[in-house]
């Protein structure tokens, strides 16, 4: 009897494991997927959201759309707060923020109340590089000493963003003398302040930005890049003999404090999820968002447009937020201060 009973259940069980199969292979079938950009159009996380949104639906079951929607505002905490508190939890809307907004409330605790960054599930993040501060070629600020000597403008979005934090973090640790103008959207209409001859230049901006955005300056010497900022030197900015900001910093507090902040480039292009959101869709969307990060098409448009691909997976990056959120007290509390003007 025992015999004749696993046999009847057997197929039983087999159109179970069948029917769930089907099930996870559509789960993105008839729907479309919102990547929410909290900055705008034209900047470097448009840039790489636009990537991403190209090449990641063939590795989604069901290729939904994805459709990409700019939300600029406080340093990208607009779209965070509209991620964590309005977005669906099933899998169809992510956000790309600064990571300036998943380290803010550690220095600023007020953002805490829009949103919890730990409570946030990370796909990935698509890039891990460094920042620099330049200054444009017509500007008397041509190094790091000049800006230690004198006042230098530059132009700054939002706190939480890292246009403004970095320059405020470079001010209280190394010396310099920036005078932060906010407000800008984002790099693109920093920029053209910068061609203008509003400000001096900007700080805090990704070295794979400035690749992608403004190639000819490059190319055509027209900037003046002062200082790297990164937990380690970046190989092709040590070739251009630019320094590196631990050079600069005299106590050891303070080398804590600028690391702080600056582990946030770790995961310097973030993609999020909304608290609570369906482990299947999060799993569905890991695995493809890194598929998609070493899709041979995808690294060959990313080379023409100068954007470096350094993926990081969301399981590394959920556990590197977990642990800024239980740094030292003394560190914490030393960073809130040179975050502030």
């Amino acid at each position: 009897m025992k015999g004749r009973y696993a046999i009847a259940l057997t197929p039983l069980v087999a159109a179970t494991l069948l029917a769930a199969a089907p099930a996870q292979a559509q789960y993105y079938a008839g729907k479309s997927i919102e990547f929410i950009v909290g900055t705008g159009a034209g900047g470097g996380y448009d840039t790489y959201a636009r990537v991403v949104a190209r090449h990641m639906p063939k590795y989604l079951p069901g290729a939904p759309a994805i459709v990409v929607k700019n939300l600029p505002g406080a340093g990208s905490a607009k779209a965070a707060a509209m991620i964590a508190s309005v977005s669906p939890k099933d899998g169809t809307s992510v956000g790309i923020v600064f990571p300036g907004v998943i380290i803010g409330p550690v220095l600023e605790p007020a953002m805490g109340k829009l949103f919890d960054p730990a409570k946030f599930i990370y796909i990935g993040s698509a890039d891990s590089g460094t920042r620099v501060c330049v200054t444009y070629q017509t500007s008397k600020i041509k190094t790091i000493a000049d800006a230690q000597r004198m006042k230098t403008i530059v132009g700054a979005s939002a706190a939480g963003g890292s246009t403004r934090d970095y320059a405020h973090m470079l001010n209280h640790t190394s010396g310099t003398q920036f005078q932060v103008v906010s407000g800008y959207k984002g790099t693109a209409d920093i920029f053209l302040a910068v061609e203008r001859g509003e400000v001096d230049g900007l700080c805090g901006l990704d070295w794979s930005s400035l690749k992608a955005q403004r190639a000819n300056w490059l190319a055509e010497n027209k900037l003046n890049i002062i200082v790297q900022t990164a937990l380690d030197r970046e190989p092709a900015l040590n070739d251009l003999r630019v320094p590196h900001i631990h050079e600069f910093i005299k106590t050891d507090i303070d080398r804590k404090t600028a690391d702080l902040v600056m582990s946030q480039q770790v995961f310097g292009r973030p993609f999020i999820l909304p608290p609570g959101t369906n482990p299947e869709a999060v799993k569905l969307l890991r695995e493809a968002f890194l598929k998609a990060l070493a899709d041979k098409e995808l690294l060959a448009e990313a080379q023409k447009m100068r954007i470096d691909i350094n993926p990081i997976d969301g399981e590394r990056v959920q556990k590197l937020v977990e642990s800024l959120y239980s740094m030292p007290a003394d560190v914490v509390e030393r960073a809130k201060r040179i975050s502030l003007q």
